[in-house]
């Protein structure tokens, strides 16, 4: 059973995970002078997707900036896998690795066992987006079971732009409490 989602407007887990090139990153936490953050979960080495994405997540990176948005990028490979695919990326964003399960469970994230050791020799976070503004809280998250079925980032990027703008006074949505 998959653990239960974050709620949309409640404050985002506070976590430490391993950044590659050295140190911890404190996903959610906002860095160099950006006061909002996105916070991308991608499955790892062994998802050429996940690679496409990050991709266009860098090429995009400069119109996230503009917006003052941070963006950082987590997965659950140790740092040799890693390492391995971010090279052929090459990001100006940091990455973190070793999510652990413990941590996937507290981002409500999808986990998925390997299909073989072919794929992968650990359980490993099937896609997550979260977008932290500056109160800490989640502002806009998409979770996914799958790799094929996460945001276009292009279209986040301007529902984000719209989010943004102080004359729309865009409220978290996704709020209102069940009847019960």
């Amino acid at each position: 059973m998959p653990s239960q989602k974050l709620p949309a407007g409640s404050p985002f887990p506070v976590m430490s995970v391993a950044r590659l090139g050295g140190g911890k990153l404190t996903p959610g936490v906002p860095q160099e002078g950006r006061d909002w953050q996105v916070v991308v979960v991608y499955r790892g080495k062994h998802c050429p997707m996940c690679t496409s994405y990050l991709k266009e997540l860098q090429a995009l990176l400069p119109e996230f900036h503009a917006l003052g948005l941070d963006v950082v990028a987590i997965s659950a490979d140790p740092e040799d896998k890693a390492k391995d695919q971010i090279s052929s990326v090459q990001p100006d964003y940091p990455v973190s690795y070793g999510l652990s399960v413990d941590q996937m469970y507290k981002l409500g994230l999808y986990v998925s066992d390997p299909r073989s050791p072919k794929e992968t020799d650990r359980p490993f976070a099937e896609p997550g987006i979260f977008v932290v503004n500056a109160h800490g809280q989640i502002q806009v998250t998409d979770i996914s079971n799958a790799p094929f079925a996460r945001p276009d980032l292009k279209t986040l990027l301007g529902g984000l732009r719209f989010i943004r703008n102080p004359e729309n006074n865009y409220p978290i949505r996704g709020t209102r409490a069940a009847p019960g």
